[in-house]
């Protein structure tokens, strides 16, 4: 298994060549850090050299956190950019949160209380 993915990885970074930056940094993410750690953090950015995660929660962040150089010489090796670290940061959701109609609000009545 580990020998598949040696290839994959070679075959994922030269096909990525024709890329920006921060495209081929997001494509190579999931097999630079596998599927669970890439469904629970996303690359939502590439500035100055620095990828920038989003994490989905504390639990995740310190796993990555514990990974990071790992993932940054990954990421390096697979994207064929200069990546001189990653930034995790958790995920916040919207500050505004829609609320559903309750009956009331639908049919134009005032709410008795």
């Amino acid at each position: 298994m580990e020998g598949l993915r040696d290839i994959l990885r070679s075959t994922l970074g030269q096909s990525l060549r024709a890329m920006s930056d921060e495209d081929r940094i997001a494509a190579a993410w999931t097999v630079a850090c596998g599927r669970a750690l890439a469904e629970r953090g996303t690359v939502v950015g590439f500035v100055d050299g620095v990828v920038h995660v989003e994490v989905a929660d504390a639990a995740w962040m310190r796993q990555m956190v514990s990974m990071r150089s790992h993932l940054e010489a990954e990421v390096r090796r697979i994207a064929g950019a200069k990546v001189a670290g990653i930034h995790f940061e958790e995920k916040k959701f919207g500050a505004v949160v829609r609320k559903r109609k309750d009956s009331n609000e639908r049919t134009g009545r005032r709410n008795p209380r």
